[in-house]
């Protein structure tokens, strides 16, 4: 019998889950080291830093816009040829996949790219905030 949640696993976690372990490690290690860099920085850099988060594209939102432009180009020229309309199916069914499973063709190259997950962005976001409350806390015992 099939699990189903190893057909479907988490939203949280399914990128992760179909990315090399290299590429998760380089990721998450990029991530520390943006967390070091705020080491002993005022509230207004971390702040900022915060905020350039709150614009960073994610895995899901290069996908959609890949997968978009796919099928909208690929329907434009399927006015003009028939055959491009299998191309926007085809897109259609690894964008189907990917939101099920995680997984596409495109997805490996976005990651190798540096491309973060949500919760990854989120994850420095909520690390950032600590070390603001943790430099607000010692500048408030000065």
């Amino acid at each position: 019998m099939v699990n189903i949640k190893h057909l479907f696993p988490p939203t949280t976690t399914k990128v992760n889950m179909n990315t090399k372990a290299e590429i998760n490690n380089r990721i998450q290690q990029k991530t520390e080291n943006n967390i070091k860099n705020f080491y002993g920085k005022n509230k207004e850099e971390i702040d900022t830093r915060i905020k350039e988060l709150d614009f960073e594209w994610d895995t899901e939102r290069v996908l959609e816009i890949n997968f978009a432009s796919i099928v909208l180009l690929t329907s434009i020229l399927g006015l003009f040829n028939k055959r491009w309309i299998t191309l926007s199916g085809i897109a259609s069914v690894f964008m189907i996949q990917h939101s099920l499973q995680g997984w596409c063709p495109p997805l490996p190259i976005i990651r190798k790219l540096g491309v973060r997950t949500a919760t990854e962005i989120q994850n420095e976001k909520t690390a950032l905030k600590v070390l603001k409350e943790r430099f607000s806390s010692e500048n408030d015992r000065r």
